[in-house]
């Protein structure tokens, strides 16, 4: 599953900072969706604190926060924004799935509102990042 695999890349990430800023208890981490990744947020949270258990010294009782960041767009050809969710109720579920694994393949499923052009700007709400981390 790919949230799985995002999971792990976050704890990675984490496992990373957590060294570099000395930090020997992890006590809160914050992270941020894009809305683009498509991303089922309880089967990654799921994914995400399984991964941790098996880390208990470094994340014991840490704080996890997830927030989605909501997609917004930008039209190269008219300069027209808008946001990921008005195209989303329009794509078929294979399109969709296409879209949560590669989100570059948007651009061949998604058209400027305005002018149709598939050349646009993801201006935010893609991929998935760590927001913060605090540790002691």
């Amino acid at each position: 599953m790919h949230e799985w695999a995002l999971a792990e890349a976050v704890v990675s990430a984490a496992d990373r900072t957590a060294r570099e800023q000395g930090f020997s208890v992890i006590t809160d981490i914050s992270l941020k969706l894009g809305q683009l990744q498509q991303i089922e947020e309880d089967i990654f949270e799921f994914a995400l604190r399984e991964i941790l258990k098996t880390r208990r010294e470094l994340y014991g009782q840490a704080n996890i926060r997830i927030e989605e960041e909501k997609a917004s767009l930008k039209c190269r050809a008219c300069g027209r924004e808008w946001d990921f969710s008005d195209n989303i109720r329009k794509l078929d579920h294979e399109k969709s799935e296409a879209i949560h694994f590669v989100p570059e393949t948007a651009h061949s499923y998604i058209r400027c509102p305005g002018c149709k052009s598939p050349d646009f700007d993801i201006l935010k709400g893609r991929g998935v990042w760590i927001e913060s981390i605090t540790g002691e």
